[in-house]
């Protein structure tokens, strides 16, 4: 077995756990370029059938994200190292850097989630405020 597929393997693998739906593999390079990690998950004390999950996201230089949504989730992207280029639905793409942030309302469509540098790694933590019951917070477009 090839290191990037059983890189992949797990890495779908703790994308099943964190309930993130990922397409078929149909090559091996599609996921090498990123790896999400859950941090954690929390019910929210104060909201009732409310639920606060983060995930780490791992981006490779030059590692991209496919196109995705996160369902009815409302989001905050917030860049931990390096530098994030992201576009979501119709807005403007835009750098963010370390220790900046941006927010996806409920039902976006991410249409760029990338590594803005070809020769540094980036990482994100992408945190979640989604009902309970929803266990599908990434659903990547169909290839």
């Amino acid at each position: 077995m090839k290191m990037h597929t059983l890189i992949a393997m797990v890495a779908l693998t703790g994308l099943s756990l964190a309930g993130i739906s990922h397409p078929a593999l149909a090559a091996d390079a599609a996921v090498a370029h990123e790896t999400i990690t859950p941090a954690f998950t929390e019910a929210i004390a104060n909201v009732p059938g409310k639920t606060m999950t983060a995930l780490v996201v791992d981006y490779a230089p030059g590692g991209k994200s496919s196109p995705h949504r996160h369902g009815r989730a409302f989001v905050v992207g917030y860049v931990l190292s390096g530098a994030i280029r992201s576009r979501v639905d119709n807005g403007e793409e835009r750098v963010f850097h370390a220790g900046e942030h941006w927010t996806e309302k409920p039902g976006a469509h991410h249409m760029v989630s990338e590594n803005a540098s070809n020769t540094e790694p980036a990482k994100l933590l992408a945190i979640f405020v989604a009902d309970t019951n929803d266990k599908n917070l990434v659903t990547f477009d169909k290839q």
